[in-house]
C-alpha cells in the first residue's frame, strides 16, 4: 500500500471512530505503548534526519493529543510493573528518550515539565564527560551542513572525490572520515581536530556550530539536575556499543550504572532498566543483561509492549518527523499496532 493510500485509509479509520474503539478496548488495555525519541532538534537537524529527529512543535503536538485524548502516561518502570502484573490503566503510554544529548535537556525538557509528563531518558554517558559532539554523528552532520559551501577538492579523511549533492555521497564520505579516524587510532583530541578541519573545508564556521552544542550530550550537571526533577535516568551503555563479548558487554553496563549512579546519586537498584544502541540486540545478550539485574530493555521494533512479549526484547514506537499526526494517533490507539511488526532497528543473527 503507498503511503498516500495508507493515510486515506486511517483518516477513514478516524473518522469512523475506529481509533477510539481499539484504544479503549480490552485488548489494547493490556498493552503499554513505550514511545521512542531520539532528538529533538535545537536547529535543523529535523531536516538533516527526519528519522530520528523531531522538532519541538511536533513534540508538543504529540504530547496535546496524549493529555487531550485521555492516554495514561505512566513513569517507564510503572509501566513495565503494571504490564507484567496485568493492572494497566486504559491506554498506557510511556515517553522515552535515548542517548541523553544536550537537546533534550533544551528542548524536551521544558515541555516535560510544562504538561508534567514523566519520562525515562536512556543515557549513554561517556560524552557527558567530554564536552564536543559525538564524532561519528557529527561527520553525518557536517556532510549535510556544508553540502552547498563546500567549494570541492579533497576532504581530511575521504579516501575519494566527495559528492555531497545525495544523501548517498554524503554518507559515503563522512564513513570514509569514520573508517579513517578508527584505522589510526585517533585519540578524541584528534577527532575533535579532525571535524574541526572538516568544517573549515566545507565552509562552516566550527566554533560557531559547536556553541550551539548540537550532538553533544548532556553535562553531569545537567544531568543531575532533571533528575533532581524527577526525570528517570537508565541505562544505554558507556560507549553506546553491544559488543559480541561477554566481558566487554558486560563492562558497558558497568561503566554505564556507575556513572549514571554518580551523577544521579541513584543507587544500582533503581539502574535496572535497558535500550539496546541502534536497536541492535542479539539474544544472547539476554543472559548477561539478566545477570546484570536488568528487568526490561526496549529496541527499536515497532508495536506495542504486550505480556507476551520477552521483558529483554519490549518494542516501541519510534516517533519521527515524517510520522503525520494520524499515524501516530494510529499507533498509540493501537490499531497500526494490529497490522504485522515492522523493524526499525537492526537485530543481529
Amino acid at each position: 500500500m503507498t503511503k498516500p493510500a495508507k493515510l486515506a485509509a486511517l483518516r477513514i479509520a478516524r473518522s469512523l471512530s475506529l481509533f477510539r474503539a481499539v484504544s479503549n478496548s480490552r485488548w489494547r488495555r493490556e498493552r503499554l505503548a513505550i514511545l521512542c525519541y531520539h532528538g529533538v532538534s535545537i536547529e535543523d537537524e529535523h531536516e538533516w534526519d527526519p528519522r530520528f529527529y523531531v522538532s519541538p512543535a511536533i513534540l508538543e503536538q504529540r504530547f496535546h493529543v496524549l493529555l487531550e485524548s485521555g492516554y495514561h502516561v505512566l513513569p517507564l518502570g510503572e509501566g513495565v510493573r503494571r504490564l507484567r502484573e496485568g493492572s494497566l490503566p486504559p491506554r498506557s503510554v510511556a515517553l522515552t528518550f535515548d542517548d541523553g544529548c544536550y537537546d533534550f535537556y533544551r528542548q524536551a525538557f521544558p515541555l516535560l515539565e510544562k504538561y508534567k509528563l514523566p519520562a525515562t531518558v536512556y543515557l549513554t554517558t561517556f560524552y557527558c564527560f567530554h564536552r564536543k559532539p559525538v564524532f561519528d554523528m557529527f561527520c553525518h552532520y557536517l556532510m549535510w551542513k556544508g553540502r552547498h559551501s563546500f567549494a570541492g577538492g579533497r576532504l581530511s579523511g575521504v579516501d575519494h572525490t566527495p559528492e555531497l549533492s545525495s544523501e548517498r555521497g554524503r554518507r559515503r564520505a563522512s564513513e570514509s572520515v569514520i573508517r579513517s579516524a578508527e584505522t589510526q587510532a585517533m585519540s578524541l583530541a584528534a577527532r575533535d581536530a579532525l571535524a574541526e578541519e572538516l568544517a573549515r573545508q566545507l565552509g562552516l564556521d566550527y566554533q560557531e556550530v559547536v556553541s550551539k552544542r548540537i550532538l553533544q550530550l548532556m553535562t553531569v550537571d545537567e544531568v543531575k539536575r532533571i533528575s533532581e526533577a524527577g526525570i528517570d535516568i537508565q541505562l544505554h551503555t558507556h560507549r553506546h556499543r553491544t559488543p559480541k563479548d561477554r566481558g566487554l558487554f558486560c563492562r558497558e553496563i558497568e561503566d554505564n550504572r556507575r556513572a549514571i549512579c554518580e551523577m544521579t546519586g541513584a543507587s544500582g537498584r533503581e539502574t535496572v532498566h535497558f535500550c539496546y544502541p541502534d536497536g541492535v540486540y542479539d539474544r544472547e545478550f539476554l543472559p548477561w543483561l539478566e545477570q546484570q539485574g536488568i528487568v526490561s530493555a526496549t529496541t527499536c521494533e515497532s508495536g506495542l509492549a504486550s505480556r507476551q512479549d520477552h521483558p529483554l526484547l519490549l518494542p516501541r514506537i519510534v516517533d519521527t518527523s515524517g510520522q503525520t499526526p494520524v499515524e501516530f494517533e494510529s499507533w498509540i490507539s493501537g490499531v497500526s499496532a494490529l497490522a504485522p511488526r515492522v523493524s526499525n532497528g537492526r537485530r543481529r543473527a
